[in-house]
């Protein structure tokens, strides 16, 4: 479930623009285009063989942006759910134990800027509440809905932000709606 559309794709667009030469972000956005024009199946092909050729010790970056796109691309929630998770796991682990990049061949690829990934970070989490509560574990999406409303608040104003907090607030009602007042 894509939780601000618009929003996310803008923090690809700003990796874009700070490394146009991006080749893995530029076959990533247009998985991303082939998904929103109603091809979920070849979006969700084009993904898995990105992630594939990137391998475990490709750029954080990418395996984050990747796998948080992938998980939109699922049918089944908890596949979606598992994909979520791996790109959480990535941006958390890209922000904790950062790599030194030498620019040697077959280091651990470029040094994206940190602010660029942790803006995923409100998205991240904000996805992980909507499958949490299309899984009907409302207390683990009200876990994330506090993570995302925490990471959204070091984000710069402009649209982005605004886009994700408006996001947070619906997810937070439907939820409410769903469950009854959190105690």
């Amino acid at each position: 479930m894509a939780a601000s559309e618009d929003g996310e794709c803008a923090v690809v667009e700003q990796r874009r623009e700070a490394e146009h030469d991006d080749g893995v972000l530029t076959r990533i956005g247009q998985a991303i285009m082939l998904h929103r024009a109603g091809d979920r199946e070849e979006a969700r092909n084009r993904l898995a063989a990105l992630w594939h050729e990137i391998g475990p010790r490709g750029d954080a970056f990418h395996r984050c942006a990747l796998a948080h796109y992938m998980a939109d691309t699922q049918d089944d929630p908890r596949d979606a759910l598992d994909w979520d998770l791996r790109a959480l796991e990535e941006a958390e682990g890209f922000v904790t134990e950062r790599p030194v990049w030498t620019g040697a061949a077959g280091g651990p690829g470029p040094r994206h800027p940190l602010a660029a990934l942790r803006a995923f970070f409100p998205a991240l989490h904000l996805n992980l509440a909507a499958d949490y509560a299309g899984l009907d574990r409302p207390a683990d999406a009200r876990a994330q809905l506090r993570r995302a409303r925490a990471s959204v608040r070091a984000l710069a104003d402009g649209e982005y932000r605004r886009r994700l907090t408006e996001a947070i607030q619906r997810l937070e009602l439907r939820i409410e709606g769903a469950t009854g007042p959190s105690r």
